[in-house]
């Protein structure tokens, strides 16, 4: 769908997108009615508030609750899936214990993070943290404390690979709205990425996870059973999170391989969709839409649960239907992520179609200030009206793509330019976020919690990157 014409100006679209937010806050953390719910009635609310039609405005929630689901609801679904095969069989606890043993217990969730940046180079954000999550809760489970020491390493390293670096759709498409070199930008990127991740996530998770203590949940993966339905209990067996006695674990060899496979199918199609525009390759080829659809993310990671089923689940069980059952124990905990995830996507969507973006950038299209603080500046204040990341750098990227072709800047001030705007587009993550909720429910934290770790730290990520990138551009 189309944004409609603005019905009112900036400052008052501004406060019916801030009185939708604080009313939504009011809803859930006093009234305590359920997040779901909550999201729903707020979209319908701001929706009539700023002026759709009352016959469009159905048509308006489905746009950003079935975009949302669309990209959530399969790559969630098999990667929990996963996540609980190797769960089950004891390949989570044999990655973790070949981490931890590489590594060492302090030097655990910087591991974890290391391991996260590798991973998140070519995996989007939300795909990568759902493969990862049975490693983070493994190890959290293994050393106690706070999952937020944990978590936050792995989930902040694959934020800022996703909203930083090429082969990404964001920085992709922002580099080529700008003019700029792909290549150059993921040269510079990258290691932008991983300095604004250690000083940014890194050290702020320590600091976050001595003060705020996040107990290990339990509900997302549930307990193995085996063929009769039986939980490890039941079976006189320790706990739900080890393989069934008696069942030799998987290799170590086995299990990455498993964690790889997505990675590299998931490669083909961000790689190709560079390379395309890039102008590289040419659209339209035969083999590359082939590898372009195997690397899709939903279909490289039923791919892998087929795989896993194959060699990790099958041969460890007494029969397929032992298998299944625990496929379907997975499936259970995730129907309220999936919602409460298109919900917010919803919320979005709303405020996106509403014109806010649009009446934002006009008045911000001539601050008259550095090029570099300007694309800050404008991403940040997109991403906080309106939620999406994606939104907030391209449309910032189209706003100073003239200014940046006056300038006549070379690729390294172009790729420092994407930098500073996918840091903007980072920063305060909230609940018009659809990223916001499904971090809120896969670690069991509340709104409030969620604000208070979650929020700030993708603040002082984005914040880092950008002040990595303006003292480059100080320097150049």
């Amino acid at each position: 769908m189309e944004a409609i014409e603005p019905a009112y100006g900036t400052a008052t679209l501004l406060l019916i997108a801030a009185g939708a937010v604080a009313l939504l806050l009011f809803l859930i953390m006093k009234l305590k009615l359920h997040a779901f719910v909550s999201l729903v009635l707020v979209s319908v609310i701001t929706a009539l508030a700023v002026g759709f039609p009352v016959a469009q405005i159905p048509d308006v929630l489905m746009f950003g609750f079935a975009d949302t689901l669309g990209s959530v609801a399969l790559l969630v679904a098999f990667g929990v899936m996963l996540g609980r095969l190797l769960e089950v069989t004891g390949g989570a606890q044999v990655l973790a214990d070949t981490l931890i043993n590489r590594f060492g217990e302090r030097r655990a969730p910087f591991a974890l993070g290391v391991a996260a940046l590798l991973f998140g180079f070519p995996i989007f954000f939300d795909a990568g943290l759902v493969v990862f999550l049975p490693i983070i809760l493994t190890v959290a489970r293994r050393f106690g404390g706070s999952l937020l020491v944990y978590a936050l390493p792995a989930a902040g390293a694959f934020a800022a690979m996703h909203a930083m670096t090429p082969p990404h759709p964001g920085p992709v498409a922002a580099a080529d709205v700008l003019g700029g070199s792909i290549g150059v930008t993921m040269l510079v990127g990258v290691p932008i990425a991983v300095v604004a991740w250690y000083l940014g996530v890194m050290l702020v998770s320590r600091w976050l996870g001595a003060r705020i203590h996040i107990p290990i949940p339990e509900v997302l993966f549930g307990e193995a059973r085996d063929s009769s339905g039986r939980t490890p209990e039941q079976q006189g067996g320790a706990n739900g999170n080890e393989a069934t006695p008696g069942r030799r674990p998987p290799s170590f060899g086995l299990v990455l391989l498993l964690l790889l496979f997505p990675l590299v199918l998931i490669s083909f199609d961000t790689v190709i969709d560079t390379l395309v525009t890039a102008g590289t390759l040419d659209e339209g080829q035969g083999w590359a839409e082939f590898l372009s659809l195997l690397g899709s993310t939903p279909v490289a990671l039923m791919i892998t649960v087929l795989l896993a089923i194959a060699l990790l689940a099958r041969p460890r069980a007494s029969s397929m239907s032992e298998v299944t059952a625990n496929l379907d124990d997975s499936l259970g905990p995730i129907c309220s992520i999936i919602l409460i995830t298109g919900a917010g996507g919803m919320f979005g969507g709303v405020l996106e179609l509403s014109g806010i973006g649009s009446a934002l950038s006009d008045s911000l299209s001539d601050l008259g200030i550095s090029l570099i603080v300007q694309a800050f500046i404008i991403a940040t204040l997109l991403r906080v009206a309106q939620g999406s990341a994606t939104v907030a750098l391209t449309t910032t990227s189209g706003l100073i793509a003239g200014a940046v072709a006056d300038a006549n800047l070379g690729d390294f001030q172009i790729s420092l330019l994407v930098v500073a705007i996918a840091a903007g587009a980072t920063v305060l993550s909230h609940v018009n976020d659809s990223g916001f909720w499904l971090v809120s429910r896969f670690f069991g934290m509340d709104e409030k919690t969620t604000l208070k770790t979650w929020t700030v730290m993708e603040t002082t990520l984005g914040v880092s990157a950008f002040l990595v990138a303006g003292g480059l551009w100080l320097v150049v």
